[in-house]
């Protein structure tokens, strides 16, 4: 609370001008004295009679500010008094001198709201100053309003980029940034969407518009499933002959992964293998895996024979190099040769292709797991992360997963699937994409229903990993993160613009539950509310 000492005033005394200043101070908000203050004498009276008081200007007072209205809700809002920040015609956005490679950062922002950007200069009333500064957390920030301008800064690009999204959505969801700080930062490193584009082609466009608004929301990685049974859906330059006529050409990947880096979110392919290849042995059909009778297994590839590898491989270096991320995923899940009730006896070839190569306590199941440390072995080779579906890790063989291999676990239905606490308790790190909560499957086939913002919002955490229950929180820190999944087997039960439309919310909420792990303040009401808001 303030007010003005504007006020005129010709040849005061030092002791006037005294005996002014405490009055005023004890004025109340709009100018009045308090009772029984006395009123001052103008300067070069000569009579006895009291002159009239001064009038002070008005002034105006601020209730202590609110957190902004965003999503993901903002961690920590440092409250204060004062008009916040709203755009003018004289606003502009600025970067700090020593920040210049936030000038895409800014650019952005300034085209969403409507400013001037004015490049490395001084801040001015109004403004917007970008600035790389501080020690603190990956993807941290923090974004302070006064004095009629806002200031972000962070001890990276990512952090700063996410500032100007809670910025961006203050103004949309308010008009205004209140007045105070906000210190911000994930909880968890890794938070996203899976989209299956091998059963269901999406255009290059309507990809672009996902990574736009996973931006808005501090989402950082788009898994890609390319590969699967029904089509291959990128250009290849190593084996064109398994591609599907509708698909994505190598330039329209690398414009998605040119928008996704200046949004920070990194782009992952994934070949799944070695089930989920039909698209790439109907030009190979002699990789099929076939049983003792003949009879082919759907999607499976027959890794006793070494050309098996070799055309997954030279697929996995092809696309490795595509992808410049951190991670490329090798799938692993619902090998179909496991999943009969004796596979030794289903599929001599396995097993003696097991024994021939780890012994003779080998079975088929060590085979499939040697099959996944090869591949990760390749995408290692491209200096990438390698990442696998958790129903390809095994226990009680001779072959072991390697430990490096990032556990994405979506379900404890499938042959192989164990509880997610024996990955936990063996030290692997894991990435929750739980089937219960975070599959949206279109035309809801094997029991699936659309999950709903809502009940991702009110009842799932990182931790739930598996059905409903939560791990112990002790392996709290082995759990990246996760991803809201979108699976296309039937993939004509929705439009593109349907599935936009479908995952909105349970997006929104999935961002919402990796950002911040408190239980969220806004009832679920007040949260759809505020997402109609920001669109």
């Amino acid at each position: 609370m303030w007010l003005s000492r504007r006020t005129r005033f010709a040849g005061v005394s030092a002791a006037s001008a005294a005996v002014l200043s405490m009055t005023l101070a004890g004025c109340s908000d709009d100018g009045a004295g308090e009772s029984g203050s006395a009123p001052p004498v103008r300067a070069g009276t000569t009579s006895g009679a009291a002159a009239p008081s001064p009038t002070p200007s008005p002034t105006r007072s601020y209730a202590l500010s609110e957190a902004p209205a965003t999503i993901p809700s903002v961690r920590s809002h440092q409250a204060a008094r004062g008009p916040g920040w709203s755009r003018t015609a004289d606003s502009g956005v600025v970067v700090a001198k020593g920040s210049e490679e936030l000038s895409d950062e800014g650019r952005l922002l300034a085209q969403e709201l409507k400013l001037a950007y004015r490049g490395t200069v001084a801040a001015g009333p109004g403004d917007v100053e970008l600035a790389l500064a501080g020690n603190g957390a990956a993807e941290s920030y923090t974004l302070t309003t006064s004095g009629g301008k806002v200031r972000i800064t962070g001890p990276d690009e990512a952090g700063v980029f996410y500032g100007t999204r809670t910025l961006k959505q203050s103004v949309r969801s308010g008009g205004s940034m209140p007045e105070g700080v906000v210190r911000d930062r994930p909880d968890r490193p890794q938070r996203g969407l899976n989209l299956d584009i091998a059963r269901k082609h999406f255009t290059a466009g309507w990809i672009e518009d996902r990574l736009r608004e996973m931006a808005d929301l501090k989402l950082n990685q788009l898994g890609l499933h390319f590969s699967d049974d029904q089509a291959f859906r990128i250009e290849s330059d190593s084996h064109p002959e398994v591609v599907s006529e509708q698909h994505l050409t190598k330039d329209e990947v690398r414009r998605i992964v040119t928008l996704a880096e200046r949004l920070h979110i990194t782009v992952v392919g994934e070949i799944d293998s070695p089930g989920h290849l039909g698209a790439v042995m109907r030009a190979h059909p002699q990789l099929q895996l076939r049983n003792t009778q003949g009879v082919p297994r759907q999607g499976a590839i027959d890794i006793s024979k070494p050309e098996s590898a070799r055309i997954v491989d030279d697929l996995l270096r092809e696309y490795t190099a595509l992808f410049p991320g951190a991670w490329f995923h090798v799938g692993a899940d619902e090998y179909q040769a496991l999943t009969v009730s004796n596979p030794q006896a289903s599929y001599p070839q396995l097993a003696q292709a097991a024994r021939q190569k780890y012994g003779d306590g080998a079975t088929i199941q060590d085979l499939a797991e040697g099959w996944l440390n090869d591949r990760a072995a390749v995408v290692r080779e491209a200096k990438k992360i390698p990442k696998a579906w958790n129903d390809g890790f095994f226990s009680g063989g001779v072959v072991t997963a390697d430990k490096g291999i990032e556990v994405e676990y979506w379900t404890g239905k499938e042959i192989g699937a164990r509880p997610p606490q024996e990955y936990l308790a063996e030290g692997r790190r894991v990435v929750n994409l739980n089937d219960e909560f975070l599959y949206y499957v279109l035309g809801e086939p094997n029991q699936f229903t659309y999950p709903t913002g809502r009940r991702i919002y009110e009842q799932w955490t990182p931790l739930v990993l598996r059905g409903t229950e939560p791990v112990p929180e002790k392996y709290s820190d082995q759990i990246l993160g996760g991803r809201f999944a979108v699976w296309c087997d039937l993939a004509n039960s929705q439009t593109q613009a349907q599935v936009a439309a479908g995952i909105r919310r349970p997006l929104q909420a999935t961002a919402q539950k990796l950002w911040d792990p408190r239980q969220p303040s806004r009832s679920w009401q007040s949260f759809e509310s505020l997402a109609q808001k920001l669109g």
